[in-house]
């Protein structure tokens, strides 16, 4: 990014210099409306833009004539009020995005036209949308500066309630704006890029936007939402990017489209929030309610609710990258029965082809001569089997020719890199093109053999990226590429549901509407205490971004300084794993050793963990049913609870699980950490000591053999009483309920078949 003087430019990416084989661009702003009438159920206001000096000084052109577009409003419900605009492209009215509740229906808007403002309201007389057409108060002394430039000035309010300011006059003087309410870039006399901003106060908050891996409050930051392979989790790249923000001030943007944006949080201005979209079109849902968990509920009936995981998906999962034959994971398998591992999942990432990475949708024949019965044997011993694969087609795969021939990737015309582990989309042939139908088929049909023969997961990796010098059947590849994981993931969620009747994939890139096909995990973090603290950062912000579960690589994907062979120090794996304890999913999984009894000094440790985990669930299924009809998380930003304390939206290492657990992952050797409890009576889950909230612990220490979490006092915890060795060996009639209060003295103390 090129820094200039001038930040609404630099925001744009604009050049106002540019001139040359791509032509001139060229910026409209957006004036006051000079129409409005009835369109449907809802509004249609139109909007005269001018054109700007094409200067490093913003100014109106008015050698060009202004041009009119049409800005419609609707309400859907009483929450959320939808605004768009077209340039020379329609609004998308439905996408793959959208999956709208059957009960979010469509509220019939209408206007009152007064000579200063145009007020437009709900059916039951509520305010939605104010239009102001009055000019500024002048008391004019002095011609040093010229007039304030007309400006569109709208307030929209979503809720009836919460206002939500368009920023008309965000500058220092009129040539020097820092934001413009609404306005286009025009490319070769074409419009192809839009911005809106909106006014932020001077103390507000922003979460969300997706897997983000930064501080909690986004205010300050300017994020591309480009979806990419993040390379880890502790820098700007990330996995899945959702146009959607929520705001201390308790509303929610959603911006519905596929195209790379860009939103400014009060950063290029402090007095904005800006958003930047490369396409030539415009459609913002806005959201009011009273709590963040009802926002991002709101935000799930426009976008979709996750099903409920299956029983099975809630115990451990055991994977490294990779496990290679049959002998290979019988004997893991085997192993962790006899040391008494309880374990449900053991996944197969890319070494079960016949060549490492070479997926081809089929088991290796000679590591692998009898699949069906290694899978059925593997589940009479309590294992589902889950499957790595990719979506991008190497020119190896014997599937190539026939995905070429028939249209079913995208395929290139330029030379074909194959790289295999160099973790890069660009070192296949062609990615697969989910846009068209006779290609989702084919591609179910390579699962659907896989799933028939017993396999209960398909692990839907990468996705992030397509190849973008590629054809594709029904979407230009700038358009699909942030699209691409929903309809990837979509494909291999409907046909694991189909064969075996458990909806669910293990997935890692994201966009909006994604959440509908859980579960997602927080890719490749680096096994080191810098990369547990970032896995959280993105956990806690894809929750605020309506992801109901979530997981991570525990003790994290590779290692550090050597990627593929550094020894993970055994305080990591302990933290980590008491982390992943307290989470929606857990899986283990990496670059070299994960089995926990390759670590023999806290062997004893981990297995005591995992026993805490399956006498948990009871509790975490409860949970994760909430997420499936509420606005809430399995894991969640300590603000969805306290929303009016400041602290909880700063707070980016600590969370609830469900409703009654928060959690302070100890991050450090050193086994202390600052903690912050929120207002109300908290009893140690470990050791019964009680605590009054809205205060901080300072320097609160902990040995490994327990963690850092509270319960909420008098909070009913349910438990499974007895060990298991998998979750088939659960009956949930025996679950048990613990009260947590003055009497209890720490969990262990209940659950004494864990030694």
């Amino acid at each position: 990014m090129k820094l200039t003087n001038h930040q609404f430019f630099d925001f744009l990416d604009f050049d106002t210099n540019l001139s040359s084989e791509e032509g001139v661009s060229r910026l409209w702003k957006a004036c006051k409306p000079t129409d409005i009438n009835q369109s449907g159920l809802g509004v249609l206001l139109t909007v005269p833009f001018q054109c700007q000096l094409l200067s490093n000084e913003i100014a109106p052109d008015i050698a060009i004539k202004r041009k009119s577009y049409h800005v419609f409003l609707r309400a859907f419900g009483n929450k959320i009020l939808r605004v768009s605009i077209g340039f020379e492209k329609e609004v998308m009215e439905t996408s793959h995005m959208l999956d709208i509740a059957s009960d979010l229906k469509e509220t019939k808007l209408t206007f009152v036209k007064s000579e200063e403002h145009w007020t437009i309201r709900d059916e039951e007389g509520i305010k939605r949308a104010v239009f102001n057409l009055s000019d500024p108060e002048i008391d004019h002394w002095s011609d040093l500066l010229p007039e304030p430039e007309e400006s569109m000035e709208a307030t929209f309010y979503p809720d009836g309630k919460k206002e939500i300011v368009v920023s008309a006059y965000d500058q220092f003087f009129p040539n020097r704006m820092d934001a413009m309410c609404l306005s286009f870039i025009e490319q070769n006399g074409k419009p192809n890029k839009v911005s809106i901003s909106f006014h932020a106060k001077a103390d507000e908050k922003f979460v969300g936007t997706g897997e983000r891996f930064s501080k909690m409050d986004l205010s300050g930051h300017t994020f591309q939402l480009k979806n990419q392979d993040g390379q880890g989790v502790n820098n700007k790249r990330t996995y899945k990017n959702i146009p959607f923000y929520l705001s201390s001030e308790l509303y929610g943007m959603f911006l519905h489209t596929s195209s790379y944006c860009k939103f400014s949080m009060a950063d290029f201005s402090t007095r904005s929030v800006q958003l930047l979209v490369e396409e030539p079109v415009l459609d913002v849902f806005l959201i009011g309610e009273d709590t963040p968990e009802k926002i991002i509920y709101q935000y799930k009936k426009l976008t979709g609710f996750p099903t409920t995981p299956p029983l099975w998906s809630y115990g451990v999962w055991m994977s490294r990258m990779t496990y290679f034959s049959e002998e290979e994971v019988n004997e893991i398998c085997d192993r962790l029965r006899n040391e008494d591992f309880p374990c449900d999942v053991i996944h197969l990432d890319t070494g079960w082809f016949k060549t490492d990475w070479l997926c081809e949708w089929k088991f290796n024949s000679e590591r692998f001569p009898d699949p069906e019965r290694f899978v059925s044997n593997l589940k009479k011993n309590g294992y589902r089997v889950s499957l790595w694969q990719m979506p991008y087609i190497s020119d190896q795969a014997e599937q190539y020719e026939e995905a070429k021939n028939e249209n079913y990737i995208g395929a290139l015309n330029g030379e074909i890199i194959q790289g295999g582990s160099n973790f890069s989309t660009l070192d296949y042939a062609g990615t697969i093109d989910f846009t068209n139908p006779k290609a989702v088929e084919w591609y179910k049909d390579l699962l659907r053999k896989l799933l028939n023969m017993g396999v209960a997961c398909i692990k839907t990796d990468f996705g992030e990226e397509i190849h973008l010098d590629a054809d594709y059947y029904n979407m230009a590849p700038e358009f699909l590429n942030n699209l691409y994981a929903l309809l990837y993931q979509k494909a291999a969620f409907e046909v694991t549901k189909e064969v075996t009747g458990d909806g669910l994939v293990w997935a890692r890139a994201g966009w909006a509407g994604c959440q509908r096909y859980p579960i997602h995990w927080g890719g490749d973090a680096a096994a080191s205490w810098d990369g547990m603290a970032g896995s959280l950062k993105g956990g806690l912000h894809l929750g605020l971004s309506g992801f109901g579960f979530w997981s991570h690589d525990v003790p994290g994907f590779h290692g550090v300084p050597n990627f593929m062979n550094s020894v993970i120090p055994d305080d990591l794996y302990v933290r980590w794993t008491q982390f992943g304890v307290f989470t929606s999913h857990i899986r283990y999984h990496g670059t070299s050793k994960r089995e926990p009894y390759y670590y023999p000094k806290i062997a004893s440790t981990i297995r005591k963990w995992w026993k805490l985990r399956y006498a948990l669930l009871p509790y975490i299924i409860e949970q994760g049913e909430k997420t499936t009809s509420t606005g809430f998380p399995v894991l969640r930003a300590l603000l969805m609870h306290h929303q009016t304390d400041k602290m909880c939206w700063h707070l980016d290492d600590q969370y609830y699980f469900g409703d009654e657990f928060l959690v302070a992952p100890m991050m450090n050797s050193e086994n202390k950490r600052d903690v912050y409890l929120p207002e109300g009576n908290w009893i140690n889950f470990f050791t019964g000591e009680h605590f009054e909230g809205e205060r901080w612990l300072k320097s609160f220490e902990t040995p490994m053999e327990d963690m850092p979490v509270w319960v909420k006092e008098n909070a009913q915890i349910p438990i499974y009483p007895e060990a298991v060795n998998c979750t088939d060996d659960m009956d949930m009639n025996k679950k048990i309920t613990i009260k947590i209060d003055k009497s209890f003295q720490g969990i262990w103390k209940h659950l004494d078949f864990i030694k």
